[in-house]
């Protein structure tokens, strides 16, 4: 493994062990003074701190003159497209209908959104769907170019194809532990569904776009449970 990928790895690590011990920390105290506040806090410290990850990583592919090809970005073609397409059509499918649903009330509705603090950190108006957008596409992009991407690439010549991916899984559901040990379960779960995607379709194009769409869902789904009768504002306050 070359220096350059331990400085990667390192930085990755580091950043991992912020995102648990200081900005969830952080989201939970804010959020007792101002929930909304709290929410375009924790949403733009994780936007900025993904890209600064997956920045790092473009940066050094670039200034080793590595093939982009061998991350896995390449377009799938034939049966592997057309698979890729149905996937993401059943995500979509997946979460309208609940969105439809709860749109149809009058009145917003509770509903069981997961792990613990997921109401917390749901978008609660249209503002904040906005937000949730930007963070949606960033993790879809960064998460997969880290995780299922880079991680696999540079440890497979050590622990093999499968080897890697399952510590790519292992890496992700950790990379999520904020949200508790049912959190990580859910997410390892997520995330084994994504390496298997990425594998068996040869590219890691699909898990990106399929990772973005399942986040985008969920915020839809929560925003349709949790929004206000109007935006009053709060949010952009």
């Amino acid at each position: 493994m070359a220096a350059p990928d331990l400085l990667y790895l390192s930085l990755i690590a580091a950043l991992m062990l912020v995102d648990r011990f200081v900005l969830w920390p952080a989201f939970l105290r804010r959020s007792q003074a101002n929930p909304a506040r709290a929410r375009l806090w924790v949403w733009s410290s994780t936007i900025i701190m993904l890209w600064t990850m997956a920045a790092a990583g473009i940066a050094l592919w670039l200034f080793e003159a590595r093939a982009w090809e061998s991350l896995g970005f390449v377009v799938p073609r034939g049966w592997r497209m057309w698979a890729a397409i149905g996937l993401a059509l059943a995500i979509v499918y997946a979460h309208a209908r609940p969105v439809a649903k709860l749109m149809r009330r009058d009145r917003p509705k509770r509903v069981k959104l997961g792990w613990p603090g997921a109401e917390m950190f749901a978008p609660h108006t249209d503002a904040e769907l906005a937000w949730w957008m930007g963070v949606s596409l960033t993790a879809g992009f960064c998460e997969e170019l880290v995780f299922r991407g880079y991680l696999i690439w540079v440890f497979q010549p050590m622990l093999g194809l499968w080897g890697a991916a399952a510590l790519s899984v292992v890496a992700f559901a950790l990379g999520h532990a904020y949200q508790g040990a049912k959190g990580i379960v859910s997410t390892g779960i997520v995330g084994a569904i994504f390496t298997l995607i990425f594998l068996v379709l040869g590219s890691l194009l699909p898990a990106i776009a399929l990772h973005a769409l399942m986040d985008v869902g969920q915020g839809l789904v929560a925003w349709a449970a949790l929004r206000r009768p109007r935006d009053d504002g709060s949010a952009s306050a």
